[in-house]
């Protein structure tokens, strides 16, 4: 649950499937970065004015993100992780963790965010029994006024769900702006409005797995090979706390939000076909767009 190769590749238009007059209309587009991916805004219609000042808000938005979720700048996680707990979480920190406890109960464990420890143990050729003996969603303490993690080397990674949350930020940026029509591509996709997006899911080696058309609908993918981790590169970089093996080379899945969507796609890849299923019921909605066994 790191920073993740991206496997969608993404016309640059509206697909054939769009309306005409959506189609013909000009395009806005806006690039930058946040949580170690790239982030591209396309607005279909819409008057440059109104663009503009999406963008501008979208940025700050973005960096808003940063400042609570990234674990590289300072953030309020790396706060929680340095030192255990986090008095007076924003919003946005409670949501994304009541969302995450959810996503875990759902997939059985399979999504845990407590596995960072057992990552960095894997990335650098440590411990992993160690490293696994401080994993545990269950010990983690959600308040209003303060999140605890209770054992001295307990921490979080949220990066196989900010990255949806920042697609359905932008996506509520958009609306205070009045644009209805647009592509969020923020590392997972949000597709808003009527206009259909033509994605290309890609496996590691550029081969598609997949094409289908977003509208009013979130994307995300997860491979587990897709980026290798450890002393010699040669490890997945997704991993279950309870030590399960991944069961898929590629696992995509989309739904109304792309934080649910990268959740599901995230845990997925460690769970038998059956246990997807259940686990997508309880969110509806969400359905399994490709999954490629290993």
């Amino acid at each position: 649950m790191i920073p993740r190769r991206r496997f969608l590749a993404l016309s640059a238009c509206a697909a054939v499937l769009a309306r005409p007059a959506v189609a013909a209309a000009p395009h806005h587009r806006w690039s930058g970065q946040a949580l170690g991916a790239d982030v591209t805004l396309t607005v279909a219609g819409g008057s440059e004015r109104q663009a503009r000042a999406f963008f501008a808000e979208s940025a700050r938005a973005l960096r808003a993100i940063e400042a609570q979720f990234s674990l590289f700048r300072g953030s309020d996680l790396m706060r929680l992780n340095a030192l255990g707990h986090l008095p007076h979480p924003s919003d946005d920190m409670r949501d994304l963790l009541t969302l995450a406890g959810r996503v875990h109960a759902a997939t059985g464990g399979a999504f845990d965010p407590t596995v960072q420890p057992l990552w960095q143990a894997r990335r650098l050729g440590g411990d992993e029994t160690a490293a696994r003996a401080l994993a545990g969603w269950g010990d983690v303490a959600l308040r209003e006024d303060e999140i605890r993690l209770p054992r001295p080397g307990m921490a979080l990674t949220l990066n196989g769900i900010a990255q949806g949350l920042a697609a359905d930020r932008l996506a509520e940026v958009a609306a205070r702006h009045g644009l209805s029509d647009l592509l969020i591509d923020a590392g997972e996709l949000r597709a808003v409005g009527p206009t259909g997006w033509t994605a290309r899911i890609e496996e590691p080696g550029g081969d598609a797995a997949a094409r289908l058309v977003l509208s009013d609908r979130a994307l995300a993918t997860s491979a587990p090979l897709g980026t290798r981790i450890g002393p010699r590169g040669d490890r997945p970089h997704i991993l279950a706390a309870d030590g399960r093996p991944a069961q898929w080379r590629l696992a995509s899945v989309s739904a109304p939000t792309a934080a649910v969507a990268d959740a599901l796609s995230t845990a997925a890849v460690l769970m038998d076909r059956p246990a997807i299923d259940r686990a997508l019921a309880q969110f509806p909605g969400a359905r399994v767009e490709a999954l490629l066994p290993l």
